[in-house]
């Protein structure tokens, strides 16, 4: 597709706008899901997976009895479509998937299992293949119907309406503002005649307000006005993660005036050519946008009334593009199979901060790249890392995910920081057994990502996968994720982004019969000597109203305290938790310690 023919849609539909981001109310039914468990062929097999592949994964997950445990998704990833569509029309790969999906969707679905696929919203692949969704929503949609899938994630690469990996690094002029040094504003015409209204004019660094975190001042320019690339592990999910410039003025008489903006385009990473404006009054009410395309520098007409108004400059194009083209498939699902279950995975890597609109349109929404850039192969089981110095580790995806939780619920979704690394090279199994912990406890979805054929009921990793205790904390019924209480850095513990591993967290999760669940993280690579005690009003400080029962809680006069991964229990009295609290005293390196407290009486 040639960028210099195309730019993003027009978007009228004001649900679809930044400002509808906090409604809570999503475009599409079906909320409601637990988190999914399942199996994904990417950290397996890459893009070598097989239908005979695929087969025996099926095979091995009723084999060893965990669909039994919840893992009932079988997902291809990419990898599995042939190079090019055929009458419009998705393919298998012939090689790989000689039998074709249809084929593939019948032996899953024999099994008792459900079967997932894979596209991305842009014109191709990450793989490179020119099969992407992206202008083939309806027929692809129908042909997924067809094929009786029950799940579906939908990658980002080469997003032809965002700088997305892989992508024109050029397009950042649709996701970004120009770069504004001022503003002028001319009277037209007013609702009473009479007084005449001078030219007005205002400078941007000393006039404007900048908002959120993303802009800055650059010289005489205000810069950055959009949103920032969530791809980075450095950007904190907390906080207004776009920015934009607003002018407050009063004018004398309500009318239509010429606004000005003096600005200059840009191509890069924060600087950019398209332009939203719109004005809002005292009251926090916005009307349509008087403006949203690229800015030639033409004036804006636009209307204010007397008294203050608030001019916005901005640019959302980067949340609201992208979730307009996740929303175009769901709609065709919609049209096509209103009936149907499909789980929606949002996999577009945290770039466009999705714990913001991800609710609206997915049951889960990546936040971070890949877990591991060092997939498997038939035979190879890849190499994961529990941390680095970028996104591929599980650290990585954890420090991000776990102040995150205010973002997930029933109502809305769940945070995915990347499939289950369990089982592959790199890792041990003492970060494996804490790695299940803290994805179980942030309810993210747990979908394996080893080689299912080097698995046995015996084996540490099958111990690791089918623990029912941790997995009753990812899939109980009140779906709270775990919120982290405490840390050894001494920093407010549930918003606070960390990225130094060098520490004891704290995470405690509501469950649905009253009970909590209390989890000690070691996240540092050594072994760390710490004391720490837990009381039960430090628990519902943090969790408050979103326990069960906080009252029963802190007035129990016994709790039964059970290690989840040891099964050993222990009953305590409320003096005996008054005096020592739920503790732990030093944890070996990457370990855990988990508890499920319940109260007696």
């Amino acid at each position: 597709m040639d960028n210099k023919e195309w730019k993003p849609v027009e978007i009228s539909d004001a649900r679809f706008r930044y400002d509808s981001f906090k409604n809570g109310e999503p475009l599409f039914g079906k909320k409601g899901r637990l988190p999914a468990m399942g199996w994904n062929s990417w950290n397996a097999f890459g893009s070598g997976n097989t239908e005979a592949l695929t087969k025996a994964m099926a095979d091995k997950l009723v084999e060893l009895g965990l669909d039994k445990l919840g893992y009932q998704y079988v997902v291809l990833d990419d990898g599995c479509y042939g190079s090019k569509r055929v009458d419009d029309h998705l393919t298998s790969d012939e090689e790989k998937f000689p039998s074709g999906f249809m084929a593939i969707s019948d032996y899953i679905h024999s099994k008792g299992l459900k079967f997932g696929m894979y596209n991305d919203v842009g014109d191709r692949l990450c793989s490179g293949l020119e099969v992407g969704t992206v202008g083939y929503e309806e027929i692809d949609c129908q042909d997924y119907v067809n094929w009786k899938i029950d799940y579906i994630k939908v990658d980002n690469c080469y997003n032809v309406y965002d700088n997305a990996t892989f992508s024109c690094p050029k397009n950042a002029r649709f996701t970004f503002a120009p770069d504004i040094k001022g503003i002028s504003l001319i009277p037209v015409s007013t609702d009473n005649s009479g007084d005449g209204i001078a030219e007005l004019r205002f400078t941007a660094i000393s006039d404007g307000i900048i908002t959120g975190q993303r802009a800055y001042i650059e010289g005489e320019y205000v810069t950055g006005i959009g949103t920032f690339d969530g791809t980075s592990p450095d950007t904190s999910p907390i906080g207004d993660m776009a920015s934009e410039l607003e002018f407050k003025l009063n004018v004398s008489q309500s009318g239509e005036y010429d606004l000005y903006v003096d600005a200059k385009n840009g191509t890069r990473e924060g600087s950019g050519s398209w332009l939203q404006v719109a004005v809002q009054s005292e009251e926090g009410l916005v009307a349509d946008y008087y403006y949203d395309d690229i800015y030639d520098n033409s004036p804006i007409r636009i209307r204010l009334s007397a008294g203050e108004n608030i001019i916005r400059f901005m640019n959302h194009r980067r949340q609201e593009n992208t979730l307009t083209s996740y929303a175009r498939i769901q709609e065709c699902f919609e049209k096509l199979a209103p009936d149907s279950d499909i789980v929606f995975s949002i996999c577009e890597w945290g770039k466009t901060q999705p714990q913001n609109w991800g609710y609206k349109v997915g049951d889960s929404w990546r936040i971070l790249n890949d877990i591991t850039f060092q997939v498997g192969s038939d035979g190879d089981p890849g190499v994961a890392a529990w941390e680095g110095a970028y996104t591929p580790s599980i650290t990585s995806q954890y420090n991000k995910a776990v102040i995150m939780d205010e973002f997930a619920g029933l109502t809305k979704g769940w945070n995915d920081p990347d499939m289950l690394v369990i089982g592959m090279n790199g890792v041990t199994d003492t970060m494996c057994r804490t790695h299940m912990t803290m994805w179980c406890m942030m309810n993210s979805p747990l979908m394996l990502g080893m080689d299912l054929r080097r698995v046995t009921n015996d084996s540490e990793i099958y111990k690791i996968i089918s623990n029912e205790d941790v997995i009753a904390l990812n899939q109980d019924s009140l779906g709270v994720q775990a919120k982290r209480i405490f840390t050894t850095k001494g920093v407010k513990p549930d918003t606070t982004y960390l990225r130094d591993n060098d520490r004891f967290d704290v995470l405690a999760k509501p469950l649905s019969d009253g009970s909590v669940a209390l989890s000690f993280i070691n996240v540092s690579m050594n072994f760390r000597e710490d004391r720490i005690s837990i009381s039960p009003e430090l628990i519902a400080q943090y969790l408050g109203d979103k326990m069960v029962d906080k009252d029963s809680f802190l007035g129990a006069a016994v709790y039964s305290v059970k290690n989840l991964w040891t099964k050993e229990e222990v009953t305590m009295t409320k003096e005996e938790v008054a005096e020592k609290g739920f503790s732990v005293s030093g944890l070996a390196a990457c370990d855990n310690l988990t508890l499920r407290i319940k109260t007696g009486e």
